[in-house]
């Protein structure tokens, strides 16, 4: 991207991580909504304001020793499932 060019729109951001991440944790990831799937993952996702706030996060999930899968850039959140 070209200097000046840069979109000051936070991003969303889907992370998914292996286990069942508890709820008491979603203050230290910056809101993001988390999801639970059946196969022992969890997913976080929503809008982070830049890479360092990406880089953030990366790090916390380091930090608590959790295996990452997969991070990529969305359009949107994945409605959630009822």
């Amino acid at each position: 991207m070209a200097k000046g060019s840069e979109s000051t729109a936070p991003m969303i951001y889907e992370i998914k991580i292996d286990g069942h991440l508890s709820d008491r944790w979603t203050d230290w990831f910056e809101g993001l909504t988390f999801t639970y799937g059946s196969d022992d993952t969890t997913t976080l996702c929503g809008p982070l304001a830049d890479q360092a706030a990406l880089h953030g996060i990366l790090n916390h999930i380091r930090d608590l020793g959790l295996e990452l899968i997969s991070a990529q850039r969305l359009d949107a959140c994945p409605k959630r499932r009822e």
